[in-house]
């Protein structure tokens, strides 16, 4: 008897729990599918153009002088409805606004005792969330709120300032306990005002998931609605993780999570902050995302009076342009396929018999697509236009698109097949020193045997030690006739790139193949055709002394995006090539840095704070 109750018992818990796993993942849907959603850090830190609540917090300026911003705020030229106009024309789906920051300076009516709020206390003298929501639920969009669990104006929180708090919160428990009740009230308002889709936590690193009451804060939340959707900042009980600014190297262990991610340096509006990535950046960044079954959370920061800087509406209409084009293959498509297969990020459609391939230069040669075992149903660009794809060998394709075809930024190739697809090992099988030189009479085979030495190279084989080869390439005679001059060419040109070099840097940290010299202090990257934009590299830790085109000697700039003083993880390097100075076949650029390459690559989840 009792091993028939415990089996009953047992099937009911696991009834239960495969329910609950089902209902967690229908809900979880929409934001799976939506790829891209915007962010919007507006309140009082825009009058003065200052860093939002940290200002006061580090003691840039006392707390006295930052509230004196209220009296600057007025929103006079807010006009939510053209907000929503803007965000859904950028291609997004659902939209996160700031409804109180660590300023604890709330943008609706809040009724909760001791409330600093826009209505009572700032020169709008108005409610800003209810009408921006009502846009946002008429448009279709999703709502997102942004809630900082910290209140560092609140005279009965314990934090203040970095280095001045107003009691111990362990002596003061009472005290504490009303602080618990005025945040409650307050999420307790946003959740039956405006019913979120997502509430964004932050801020959660001040206490722990008991001192929060996390878990009655998701209990309130769900009565509401028992399909909200909570990110990862609530001490571990949220839905996605969250990474901050760092897009990350690899794939994140969340099957959904989202990058949360500035235009320039700055959340909230900053006058003199033009350090803006360009709209191709973005673009790039949001394909980044896609690739690894992310999505991009991109930020936006109004000004005072409510409007949006020329710069940010202008990165959300290029935005749109890309988004509008290539939705097939956006929205509701998954992780793409591993590195190796292709010289790019991809998608795949969730039935896996759509295979999207996202390609961010322009080349007339032939791009290849490698390690596929499916069939081929056909190849086409969005749009509509079939491609003609050629079987090089044995589960290698390669193809051509017309120059004229390939967008501005990103262009996406769709690939179909007559089954799931199903993938072979991608093995490099290493070209000889004598098929490399030996002139077969085909020009546009050449560039497919450096493709292949760079692919090598990578993997860690170097055709060329034991060579005659030297660093400078110098008098060079490989001894092999008939000879591919145009290859012989190229190696001289490229020589110190050959020489003693090693195996190259993980993927996901530069797209294309790399190598290492025998020092480990210069990186060699491999760039193919003509890049749209500055190629990346991301995770890169060292200091970068000199970046030089190899073979010409020209020095190059380089622009480092959103490293973060506070935390370890690394900006993305973002280095332009003129398109002068390109190799017709295979350019190699070199970066020496300050010391043996170092390279960051931890798991990615909800970064410090934001």
């Amino acid at each position: 008897m009792r091993i028939l109750k415990f089996l009953i018992l047992f099937f009911f818990a696991s009834n239960t729990f495969a329910q609950q796993k089902e209902a967690d993942s229908n809900k979880m849907q929409w934001f799976a599918d939506a790829k891209l959603g915007i962010f919007i850090h507006w309140g009082i830190y825009s009058v003065n153009g200052i860093s939002e609540s940290w200002s006061f917090f580090n003691n840039y300026i006392n707390h006295d002088a930052y509230m004196k911003q209220l009296n600057g705020f007025n929103a006079s030229r807010f006009q939510p409805a053209e907000w929503v106009n803007l965000i859904k024309e950028s291609g997004a789906k659902y939209a996160v606004i700031t409804t109180k920051h660590h300023d604890g300076v709330a943008l609706w009516d809040s009724k909760m005792q001791n409330a600093t709020t826009t209505v009572k206390h700032s020169a709008a003298k108005k409610d800003l969330i209810t009408p921006f929501v009502a846009s946002l639920k008429k448009s279709g969009l999703k709502t997102g709120l942004y809630f900082s669990l910290p209140d560092w104006s609140y005279p009965d929180y314990d934090g203040f300032t970095r280095d001045r708090k107003r009691y111990d919160y362990k002596q003061a428990s009472a005290r504490f306990k009303k602080f618990q009740h005025y945040f409650q009230g307050q999420l307790n308002e946003l959740s039956t005002q405006y019913n979120p889709d997502l509430v964004w936590f932050d801020g959660d690193w001040e206490h722990s998931g008991e001192e929060w009451q996390a878990k009655n804060i998701l209990e309130n939340l769900r009565k509401v609605n028992p399909n909200v959707i909570i990110n990862s900042r609530l001490n571990g009980h949220g839905d996605y993780d969250t990474p901050e600014q760092g897009v990350p190297v690899v794939r994140p262990a969340s099957s959904e999570w989202e990058l949360c991610y500035t235009m320039n340096d700055s959340w909230g509006f900053q006058p003199y902050d033009n350090h803006y990535k360009s709209s191709n950046m973005i673009i790039r960044t949001l394909v980044d995302c896609i690739s690894m079954g992310g999505n991009l959370l991109l930020d936006i920061g109004p000004k005072a009076d409510g409007s949006i800087a020329t710069e940010q509406v202008k990165i959300l209409k290029d935005l749109g342009r890309w988004t509008k084009k290539y939705g097939e293959a956006i929205y509701g498509t998954e992780a793409g396929i591993p590195p190796g297969h292709f010289n790019g990020k991809t998608a795949s459609s969730k039935d896996k018999k759509t295979l999207f391939l996202y390609i961010d230069y322009k080349t007339d040669e032939t791009i290849l697509l490698r390690g596929i075992k499916s069939e081929i149903a056909g190849i086409q660009l969005i749009g509509g236009k079939s491609i003609p794809i050629n079987k090089i060998s044995s589960n290698t394709y390669g193809f051509r698109i017309p120059m004229q075809d390939f967008d501005q930024d990103v262009t996406v190739i769709k690939v179909q097949f007559k089954e799931p697809l199903s993938l072979a090992e991608t093995s490099v099988k290493n070209i000889s020193f004598d098929e490399l030189f030996t002139d077969n009479k085909k020009p546009a085979e050449s560039l497919l045997k450096l493709k292949q030495l760079s692919l090598e190279l990578n993997a860690g084989t170097n055709i060329f030690d034991g060579s005659s080869l030297p660093a400078d390439g110098l008098n060079f005679n490989p001894g092999v006739k008939p000879l591919d001059e145009a290859i012989n060419k190229w190696v001289i040109k490229n020589a110190e790139a050959l020489y003693k070099t090693g195996k190259g840097i993980p993927e996901g940290h530069y797209q294309g193949n790399t190598a290492l010299s025998a020092d480990k202090q210069t990186l060699y990257l491999f760039v193919e055709g003509k890049p749209t934009g500055p190629i990346a590299i991301k995770g890169l830790s060292n200091n970068i002394s000199r970046i030089r085109v190899v073979g010409e000697g020209t020095m190059l700039n380089h622009q480092i995006f959103n490293k973060l003083y506070w935390s370890k993880v690394p900006g993305i390097v973002y280095i332009d090539i003129p398109q002068e100075k390109l190799d017709e076949s295979l350019t190699v650029i070199a970066v020496l840095l300050d010391g043996p390459i170092k390279l960051y690559r931890e798991k990615v989840g909800a970064i410090e704070s934001n």
